[in-house]
């Protein structure tokens, strides 16, 4: 009963700080600053005190990690194939070059800064395919130690927030199209949560298009994945360390809650949600996912990303850039601007 009770007091702070985080963006002219925006600040600058909550933490985690993909299944409520396959079609062609971007560079600038291999292929997973998830979902493939993955995470994490707040500014400075902005921010923003809050601080057009874009990207980690796990039995060979191949099961980092999400665009195609439904069933996926953003925020330490030190942030901050231009210059050429 006490843990059921830890879930609801999490889950209804999570509540409260959307509630307060959607009346806040309302107040901003032309809503420049999103409601996704808002929980996720609001919820680091009261993460000092609520982090020594204990009975938060269990409901605040679930929201940020369940409640956040339960939200982009909802969202195929409100899309169609033809939607899909617009955006699809091209984001692989840019998510290519964004890919070799992160991780040529990467390595790059980690023997520059002299940086173990491990950290650089962090920070460069994080930054080519969806932040967090992919550090989280390669570090024991390699056999990261903890401080590597802390670093990696902290120094995609820093360039997020502010990519979430000059992103939709620079969309309107560059005049781009809701297609070509969503493609901009699906393949150029690293976490999922960043990318739901820059997309639909543009429009909800805009937003719809990243989420799609992202979604395909996340697939990506399965591949990645596979081929770091032969590179570290490589490494190990090479260093006359031999041990039991690292096993890599699929089942645990394939993202399944993609299939619901097409699951979801196909009833959506077939008219089998009405349109009503269907605006309904956004209305709550944008409410839930403000929820899932101010959990994140409040999930945030500035310490820890302080004690990450200076040069895994510029290296992290340097591949960040590099793909958000290479992403432009790609759909400059395709036409998608």
């Amino acid at each position: 009963m006490s843990q059921v009770k830890n879930y609801i007091s999490g889950i209804m702070v999570a509540f409260i700080l959307a509630v307060v985080a959607k009346f806040l963006s309302k107040l901003i002219p032309y809503h420049v600053i999103s409601a996704g925006v808002f929980a996720m600040l609001i919820g680091m600058a009261i993460h000092p005190i609520l982090g020594k909550i204990t009975d938060v933490k269990t409901g605040i985690n679930f929201v940020s990690k369940k409640v956040l993909k339960v939200s982009i299944v909802l969202m195929g409520a409100s899309l169609s194939f033809t939607q899909v396959y617009e955006v699809g079609r091209y984001s692989l062609i840019v998510m290519t070059f964004t890919l070799l971007t992160a991780f040529g560079f990467g390595n790059l600038f980690g023997k520059l800064f002299h940086m173990n291999w491990k950290l650089s292929n962090l920070i460069s997973a994080g930054t080519g395919i969806c932040g967090g998830s992919a550090i989280a979902a390669i570090s024991p493939t390699i056999e990261a130690d903890d401080n590597d993955v802390a670093y990696a995470i902290s120094a995609t994490f820093i360039f997020d927030i502010i990519m979430v707040i000059l992103f939709p500014l620079m969309g309107q400075l560059l005049s781009m199209s809701d297609l070509g902005f969503g493609l901009w921010t699906g393949t150029a923003v690293n976490d999922t949560s960043s990318v739901v809050a820059a997309g639909y601080a543009y429009s909800d057009i805009a937003g719809n298009y990243a989420v799609i874009v992202k979604l395909t990207r996340t697939l990506s980690i399965v591949p990645v994945v596979l081929i770091f796990s032969y590179v570290n039995l490589r490494v190990k060979i090479n260093n006359k360390k031999y041990g039991e191949r690292v096993k890599v099961k699929v089942k645990k980092i394939f993202p399944w809650f993609i299939l619901l999400f097409l699951g979801m665009v196909a009833l959506k195609s077939t008219g089998m949600i009405k349109e009503v439904v269907g605006k309904e069933l956004a209305d709550l996926s944008k409410f839930l996912m403000i929820m899932s953003l101010g959990a994140i925020g409040l999930k945030t330490d500035f310490k820890k990303v302080y004690k990450s030190g200076i040069m895994p942030m510029l290296h992290g901050f340097l591949i960040s850039t590099l793909v958000v231009i290479v992403s432009y210059l790609v759909q400059n050429m395709l036409g998608q601007i």
